[in-house]
């Protein structure tokens, strides 16, 4: 109870000076009226001192609670970011064959490609915490592996349970695209982007390359492309240079990693300035207590002068 009370604050808390303006107008505001002497006054006054105390009491408690009400106090159960303005990534991941090759790690020599790749998207994603991410995978054919996503934790699962050849073991880069720009066409975000990484040429994609750079520029969508190894690069050129994107090459796993360092800073979401704080509101309680006192007030303060 006394933990809750310690949570609540006030969403304008400089109204609460105006009790500090009405302690002083009671002290140096008072009304100048004529005074007569009337013998043995004192009988009565004395009778009436409880009575104008209580009545006092009970002004005060009013104009405080209705000043406390006024300034709203409040608790704050939960801050919730808006997702609205944030940015809709699709990571595109070549599961195909070649990824089984070695040595793209020197320290780790025993690692293939795609352990590199699962271990380093991984962190990228989970750094990515505002942003609204979809997992592709290509070999042979293209599989949506996640959905458009704010969780993190359940696509770091899938990336994790992924392996070479889930697909088959050809590329289809062209087809995979394709099936990003789909998922992401329906999306009303201002910043929609692909990443697509490959350690091949394109061998099984049967969607012409000039078609899915017509849709990237239609819908909007930038291509970052990253080249794993000595893979041909023209295809990948030509996806990121017509949709405001760039194409890497990464020859070795430090590589890879500094590279979604730059798309990372390239890609900065600014959701963070977009937060919904979900408040709870406790003016009614103070107001309630001001109007009963009120209520009290007038009766007695009428009992009084009637007396």
């Amino acid at each position: 109870m006394l933990d809750s009370l310690f949570l609540i604050k006030f969403e304008y808390p400089y109204l609460l000076l105006l009790i500090l303006l009405f302690i002083v107008c009671s002290k140096y505001c008072k009304a100048k009226s004529e005074s007569y002497y009337m013998p043995h006054l004192e009988i009565f006054e004395s009778s009436k001192s409880i009575h104008g105390t209580f009545v006092s009491i009970l002004k005060w408690i009013t104009i405080i609670f209705a000043i406390v009400a006024l300034s709203s106090p409040i608790k704050e159960l939960d801050i919730i970011k808006n997702k609205k303005d944030g940015i809709d990534m699709i990571v595109s991941l070549d599961t195909s064959g070649s990824m089984r090759e070695r040595g793209f790690n020197p320290s780790n020599v025993n690692q293939n490609r795609w352990q590199v790749v699962q271990e380093i998207v991984n962190d990228f994603i989970a750094n990515r915490v505002n942003d609204n991410i979809g997992i592709v995978v290509f070999g042979s054919s293209v599989m949506t592996a996640s959905p458009l996503s704010y969780d993190k934790k359940a696509q770091a699962k899938i990336i994790e349970s992924l392996n070479i050849g889930i697909v088959g073991d050809q590329t289809a880069l062209i087809n995979s695209i394709a099936t990003s720009i789909n998922i992401l066409k329906q999306k009303e975000t201002k910043s929609k982007i692909i990443i697509a990484i490959t350690d091949g040429e394109d061998t099984a994609s049967n969607i012409p390359l000039s078609v899915v750079i017509k849709l990237a520029k239609k819908y909007n969508i930038k291509i970052y492309t990253i080249a794993i190894g000595r893979a041909n690069t023209y295809t990948l050129n030509q996806l990121s240079s017509v949709s405001g994107g760039k194409t890497f090459v990464a020859y070795t796993k430090d590589d890879l990693q500094d590279i979604y360092k730059i798309i990372n800073k390239l890609e900065k979401s600014k959701i963070d300035q977009n937060k919904i704080i979900v408040k709870e509101y406790y003016f009614f309680f103070p107001l309630i207590v001001s109007f009963l006192s009120l209520l009290f007030f007038v009766y007695f303060k009428n009992k009084r002068e009637n007396f």
